[in-house]
């Protein structure tokens, strides 16, 4: 079974944590939520909190399919801040292992140096990180080697669904896609 991590920092946004974490479950995906502390209930951009299932310092690269981070400035910057995290990121990239990132969190694929050439995230955000190889108004979710973006809250269900892709294959991403009535979803 695939497993992916969710890392969630206080300031998250709830939209784009839950829809990847539902979705991913619903494929059928081991989705392992983690706090960056013993705090299990962090608190979102919108004032919503999730319960974490472990801490990321107890996760190691060589257990996991891909870690995919949710945006939110506020959530993103303290991911970026932090050394579990941006070791966890590069341990992923040097293992050639899938990295995710939306909304603003491709700024802290950025810090951590494991962004590539071609990106998306929200509007605006590309000034923090470069606007070389941003590709906003090119698609909702964009792949560059082991690494997957997307814009923000109403792309995370194809966000998801992409990853889905990924790590599942088209026969298991077409029916979780039907099941959600995702035909927005390319």
């Amino acid at each position: 079974m695939s497993k992916v991590l969710v890392p969630l920092a206080c300031g998250f946004e709830e939209i784009e944590a839950v829809s990847i974490i539902d979705v991913l479950r619903r494929a059928k995906i081991e989705v392992l939520v983690a706090s960056l502390d013993e705090n299990t209930l962090v608190k979102g951009a919108n004032g919503i909190h999730v319960q974490t299932d472990i801490q990321v310092k107890s996760v190691s690269a060589d257990t996991l399919d891909m870690i995919v981070l949710p945006g939110g400035w506020g959530g993103t910057h303290i991911l970026a801040e932090d050394a579990n995290i941006i070791s966890l990121l590069q341990e992923m990239d040097a293992k050639e292992k899938y990295i995710g990132a939306i909304c603003a969190a491709p700024f802290a694929l950025h810090k951590a140096g494991v962004l590539k050439q071609n990106y998306t995230c929200y509007p605006s955000i590309e000034e923090q990180i470069r606007e070389e190889g941003y590709r906003g108004d090119i698609a909702m979710v964009v792949e560059d080697a082991n690494i997957m973006t997307s814009r923000g809250p109403a792309t995370a269900i194809c966000f998801a669904l992409a990853i889905v892709k990924k790590l599942k294959g088209e026969n298991v991403y077409t029916s979780v896609k039907n099941g959600l009535l995702a035909d927005f979803c390319i």
